[in-house]
């Protein structure tokens, strides 16, 4: 019987992979303390996961101004770096490799969220979408547009929080530059209506993204152990509107990550049905794969099939699987036997407790 491709190792000199399968980072609002500080409850929720040929946790918030929903870890104090410390510990005890997503959520927060203080993005535009607050979900509102010391200020925020993210023993790191959140915001022309340097152009909207990786590389963080999000052709949600220049600004930024000696680079197939609309891109691993040079992880409605086929064709190199993770701890095994998959329970998963979360059984006894 010919190997899944899935199931296949994987090795670069950047990542050395027991499988193709990633379990893709997914918002859980488990860290419910006044610290924002990763718990034992999430220590078992990623060991019970740690098969995966790589493991990337929840976009976990690089400053306090990051914040965009309740329960969710952050990575900026002492205490959530140890918290993350027995996280990671843990995963490798049991053989897993564990990126940290890094988070800042832009425009896609609330004061309630921010002490009071307006959310920061690349312009004052409302994205007209709705946010968790703990008085639960309510209106987003016209942020404040960054100032060049804000956007410094975030850049040394990120590489602060890629140096805590080694100091936390993680493998490695991913840049949260997608779905409408602050880098994102910034390479959309929609939400983007600056005129200084970072406004304007393809090459000034992505300016502040790649200010974050030259930053982190001048502070001797290794690249690669980076990876970066992106989703091109979002369209229609997080506030986020699709126009003529949205592919063109990926396919510059994505040709530009050939220098950058990436870990990998990891992106959606489009969230919606983007057929009929002419400037969407709507096969992403078909049209980036033979753009980017290095490591490709694919997400986005992938099933078992789909995910050996992706790779079998050469389109992606590992597939980032979601939603089946949450139900199906053992989602490795379940793919090697041909396990039945379980189904998530959709009102446990942004929820505080152990329900819907670590209670799920493995269905595949080793």
């Amino acid at each position: 019987m010919t190997p899944q491709s899935l199931l296949t190792p994987y090795h670069t000199d950047k990542l050395n992979l027991r499988n193709r399968v990633v379990m893709a980072p997914m918002t859980r609002s488990r860290a419910d303390n006044a610290g924002s500080v990763p718990n034992d409850l999430m220590v078992e929720y990623y060991s019970q996961r740690a098969a995966a040929g790589l493991l990337i946790t929840e976009g976990t918030y690089v400053s306090r101004e990051a914040v965009g929903y309740i329960n969710v870890p952050g990575i900026y104090t002492p205490a959530q770096v140890a918290g993350w410390q027995k996280i990671t510990s843990a995963v490798h005890e049991l053989g897993g490799t564990i990126f940290v997503q890094l988070w800042h959520v832009g425009r896609m927060s609330h004061p309630d969220l921010l002490n009071g203080n307006l959310p920061l993005s690349a312009s004052a535009l409302n994205p007209h979408a709705q946010v968790y607050t703990p008085t639960g979900m309510k209106d987003t509102v016209a942020p404040a547009a960054m100032t060049t010391a804000q956007i410094k200020q975030t850049v040394a925020d990120f590489v602060q929080a890629a140096q805590n993210a080694l100091t936390a023993g993680f493998d490695g790191m991913e840049i949260h530059s997608s779905n409408g959140y602050l880098f994102h915001q910034f390479f959309n022309g929609t939400s983007n209506h600056r005129t200084d340097e970072y406004g304007g152009s393809i090459e000034n909207r992505a300016r502040f993204f790649f200010e974050v990786l030259d930053a982190m590389k001048a502070a001797g963080v290794d690249l690669g152990k980076v990876g970066a999000r992106l989703n091109p052709s979002l369209d229609g949600l997080f506030g986020t509107t699709l126009d003529a220049e949205t592919i063109p600004t990926f396919d510059y930024i994505v040709r530009r990550l050939n220098d950058y000696g990436l870990a990998y680079l990891h992106l959606s197939e489009p969230f919606t049905d983007v057929s009929q609309n002419e400037f969407a891109e709507p096969h992403i691993a078909k049209h980036y794969r033979p753009m980017y040079q290095g490591t490709l992880i694919i997400n986005g409605g992938f099933d078992q099939e789909k995910g050996n086929q992706v790779i079998a064709d050469g389109d992606a190199d590992l597939v980032a699987y979601g939603t089946l993770f949450i139900a199906n701890p053992d989602l490795v095994a379940r793919f090697e036997h041909h396990a039945p998959l379980a189904e998530g329970d959709k009102a446990t998963f942004y929820v505080p407790g152990a329900h819907g979360y670590t209670d799920y059984p493995a269905a595949v006894s080793e």
